[in-house]
């Protein structure tokens, strides 16, 4: 069997499908997997650290962008198609999975076109444009948070959650480790792509916030392009910190966290939750439709997390969230509590289920597989 999934850009999208890929491993090792994407995104160093193919093809965004953009991108689109039948000719594909992006639209379309098995995942609150305009053409659409339905037909629609990967899920039923009230560790990251007004509010509070609590450990994930920048602050600060410009292991560092401050896409929301953080969340003001604050606002509804608009974000703004927190075991246990009673997870479970259902193909808890009627 083999099984293509359309995804990159951010970790947002790409994280959820590795997930998804590594939950079609558990079920059938010989499953082939295929990435497509394009060279603008993350997708070639992450994927090549976890092991998967990539394939590129010609895809542009048009969504946010100028005149000029928008035109390559839709004189791209034939380009894309093409490249898409062929991969898809080539590997006989068995089902085609869409993870919003701009890869995603010509994958399923090649995908309708040949008649194969084809879903999308929506992870956010409020669905992307490519996935609203590829939704008439797939069999599924899974998603994360039932305020999205309203944008599809609901014939197709399944409410399952985040696909998380299973690194995050370890712990999941097992006693919670006790947090150290005295050595609290604050984990820091804007998203796989870094965030330069959260590393620069930081960078401005942070002297202050260790003297508030001289114990605080803190790893700060900065992005690729803004490591050198926030990797001499500290040192001209002389504050100890463990600065990366990406965290390829975080499940083991967010679970090691008692506090998180990040953006607020669908995946961080998912992983935070999974693991039952606490977090203060910053959402992207430029995210499309505004979809990061939706994301913020309902764990912020659960009782798991605080936002804190970037208009308002400055470096003791921050450190007063964070010191009213990390200062006060009762609410931040609380917060914790909230956080994990939202988690989902089962989610690539069940997709890799339904994916098997489109395909025709049964198969046992044991992950052994056959054709239906065999």
């Amino acid at each position: 069997m083999t099984v293509v999934i359309a995804a990159g850009g951010t970790g947002g999208h790409l994280y959820p499908a590795v997930a998804l890929a590594r939950e079609f491993l558990r079920r059938d090792p010989s499953t082939k997997i295929l990435f497509v994407g394009t060279r603008r995104g993350i997708e070639s160093k992450v994927l090549a650290h976890e092991g998967f193919e990539l394939l590129c093809i010609t895809a542009k965004p048009v969504m946010g962008k100028g005149l000029v953009d928008v035109i390559r991108g839709i004189l791209s689109v034939p380009i894309g198609l093409r490249q898409s039948l062929e991969i898809l000719r080539q590997r006989q594909a068995d089902v085609v999975i869409g993870v919003g992006g701009y890869t995603s639209p010509t994958m399923l379309a090649a995908a309708a076109l040949r008649g194969t098995a084809r879903v999308i995942l929506e992870p956010n609150a409020y669905p992307g444009m490519a996935n609203k305009v590829v939704a008439p053409f797939v069999q599924r659409i899974f998603l994360t948070f039932e305020s999205a339905a309203d944008s599809f037909d609901r014939r197709k629609v399944r409410v399952v959650g985040t696909p998380i990967r299973r690194e995050f899920l370890e712990q999941v039923g097992q006693e919670e480790p006790q947090q150290d009230r005295n050595h609290p560790r604050l984990l820091i990251f804007g998203g796989s792509q870094g965030a330069q007004a959260i590393n620069s509010a930081v960078l401005d509070g942070v002297k202050t916030l260790i003297e508030q609590i001289p114990k605080l450990a803190i790893t700060h994930q900065t992005g690729e392009s803004d490591y050198p920048r926030v990797r001499e602050a500290y040192d001209r600060l002389g504050i100890r910190v463990d600065v990366v410009p990406f965290l390829y292991d975080m499940p083991t560092v967010l679970r090691s966290a008692d506090l998180v401050v990040a953006r607020a896409g669908a995946m961080t929301i998912a992983e935070l939750t999974a693991c039952g953080k606490p977090a203060i969340l910053i959402p992207l003001p430029t995210a499309i439709y505004d979809h990061q604050m939706k994301n913020a606002r309902a764990m912020e509804a659960a009782g798991g997390a605080t936002v804190l608009p970037q208009k308002d974000l400055s470096g003791s703004k921050l450190n007063e969230m964070v010191s009213a927190i990390l200062l006060n075991p009762e609410r931040r246990e609380s917060m914790s509590a909230k956080s994990r009673d939202m988690r989902r997870i089962d989610a690539a479970e069940t997709i890799v289920r339904e994916c098997y259902a489109l395909m025709g193909v049964t198969h046992d808890s044991h992950g052994s597989v056959g054709a239906t009627g065999v």
